[in-house]
């Protein structure tokens, strides 16, 4: 069989895990590129990667798809979320669960989350599946991955481009954002810092509505 070297993201996206984690399997010496180019860019054989070969690592532990959309108005792409995450979960032969939460990007106390966090602590997970990075947080998703990649927790992104939907939601983000230093600054009667917030309220529900 004549050989086919692809790098590193295509070797990640055939077996089905994140480029982190065969830069893991590297260092671990489970899986190491067949070549390097003279810039040091690993390159693998796609021939000879079998993805069965690897799913032993995540042994007893769930595949768990995570999904999440802003608010009520959203519901619609939360259930195409949840059938692309079953779909591709499905197609890779994996057994798997898919937790859906709504609320801002920004909140960190969304039920579905604080599970999915305290799955990965205890670890009950090998392998996280989201269709996009800011699905997890819109500021700190790295600190989840690195989270993921200390328990040995697989980390499979869908998509890697930008949300279409991107500024509506971080506008609503930015709102709910807005909402809290709101709740905290209007105990102070600070004229000047309420003036501030309502007027930035309105410039976000402004870009919202379009």
């Amino acid at each position: 069989m004549s050989r086919k070297l692809v790098g590193i993201q295509e070797a990640a996206t055939f077996l089905g895990v994140a480029a982190q984690t065969l830069r893991r399997w590297e260092r671990e010496g489970r899986l190491v590129p067949d070549e390097r180019t003279l810039g040091g860019r690993r390159r693998y054989d796609l021939s000879r990667l079998r993805p069965e070969q690897f799913r032993a690592a995540g042994d007893a532990r769930r595949t768990v798809g995570y999904a999440r959309v802003s608010g009520d108005d959203r519901k619609e792409d939360l259930a195409q979320q949840r059938q692309a995450l079953a779909l591709y979960c499905a197609r890779q032969g994996w057994t798997f669960e898919v937790i859906a939460d709504l609320g801002p990007g920004m909140d960190y106390h969304r039920p579905g989350l604080r599970r999915l966090l305290g799955d990965i602590i205890e670890a009950r997970i090998g392998r996280l599946v989201i269709t996009r990075k800011d699905r997890l947080l819109r500021l700190g998703a790295e600190l989840v991955f690195a989270l993921c990649e200390a328990r040995n927790v697989e980390v499979v992104i869908l998509n890697q481009g930008e949300d279409p939907d991107f500024e509506q939601e971080l506008a609503s983000d930015v709102l709910e954002l807005i909402a809290v230093f709101s709740a905290r600054l209007y105990g102070s009667r600070s004229h000047r810092s309420q003036t501030l917030l309502d007027d930035m309220r309105r410039a976000a529900e402004n870009f919202r509505s379009g």
